[in-house]
């Protein structure tokens, strides 16, 4: 929606290079977060089976308390909290637009295709079963899942995302997601571009970037204050009031998570993850691990 530079977008690849759309399952039991802040170039569709979640989009909350899917606009800063103690998950599929460009400039390319690409039109936030056309898109939503050749399935979730190169399975993830932009534009739920420019967004998402630029430094707030020209302690509450944490329990999580990452991938040694993740004391990080976790860096890496 926003033009970003190119620092601000998300590093992962979505799909791969010649077929950027990609399909992810989170699961998770008892409260807490599912999916921390983040955004992307791409469409986000996301569809919630049940339980009960708090979505953040551009640091609007959204409580979801039943079957809903909802839409994330390309640049939309986004994350997702579970606020009920049982399972609980949501489904997603990540697309770029471009899968769906037409040489032809047809009509679908000029009045609805460029302009979302170009942050002049928008997808609805939301839609529930009370919709005429929310089964048509839930059933649309289905197909792209299973296109992806992985059956929904709570047990085993896709948390890594799928991808898939099969000529077959991309002509019917494309057939299946101009039908949900089909049904979306009957029910004319399209909708144009705010003027206002959110700054807020904007700020926390050059923070966000900074410190995923820098965690394997020493961070000072007065370092995250001056990217947005703030004194720090205006600016701690700020972040806090924008992410739901300080800033430093932000930085430490995002680096424990890199820790896990590595822990996971390769086979250093836990004094050089700690290093590598930006901690100078190798005590204090096995406590943040521990507190994060709830294990030592060897069990983690064990189990």
């Amino acid at each position: 929606m926003h033009s970003l530079p190119p620092a601000l977008k998300e590093s992962s690849l979505h799909g791969t290079k010649t077929f950027p759309c990609a399909i992810y399952q989170t699961r998770s039991i008892g409260k807490g977060t599912l999916v921390k802040h983040h955004w992307h170039d791409e469409v986000e569709i996301l569809y919630f089976f049940g339980g009960e979640y708090r979505l953040e989009i551009n640091m609007e909350q959204f409580f979801v308390h039943s079957e809903a899917l909802y839409f994330i606009n390309p640049g939309e800063l986004h994350s997702i909290f579970s606020e009920n103690a049982g399972s609980s998950g949501e489904d997603a599929i990540v697309f770029s637009l471009d899968i769906l460009n037409f040489d032809s400039y047809d009509a679908t390319q000029i009045q609805l295709i460029q302009p979302i690409q170009n942050g002049k039109m928008l997808f609805p936030r939301c839609l529930t079963p009370e919709h005429p056309g929310f089964i048509s898109i839930r059933n649309a939503f289905f197909e792209v899942m299973h296109s992806f050749g992985h059956i929904l399935d709570e047990k085993t979730p896709l948390r890594d995302g799928a991808a898939t190169e099969d000529l077959t399975n991309q002509l019917f993830i494309k057939s299946s997601l101009l039908r949900i932009l089909a049904v979306l534009s009957s029910h004319h739920l399209f909708l144009p571009t705010e003027k206002n420019l959110d700054k807020r967004v904007e700020g926390i998402k050059t923070v966000l970037t900074y410190i995923k630029e820098n965690y394997k430094e020493k961070i000072y707030i007065h370092d995250l204050a001056d990217q947005l020209h703030m004194n720090e302690q205006y600016f701690c509450r700020f972040f806090k009031k924008s992410i739901g944490r300080s800033p430093m329990e932000y930085i430490n999580e995002y680096r424990i998570k890199q820790a896990m990452r590595l822990l996971e991938e390769t086979s250093l040694p836990v004094m050089e993850i700690c290093l590598e993740c930006g901690y100078n004391n190798l005590g204090n990080f096995l406590r943040a691990f521990k507190k994060c976790t709830g294990s030592t860096p060897l069990q983690y890496r064990n189990h």
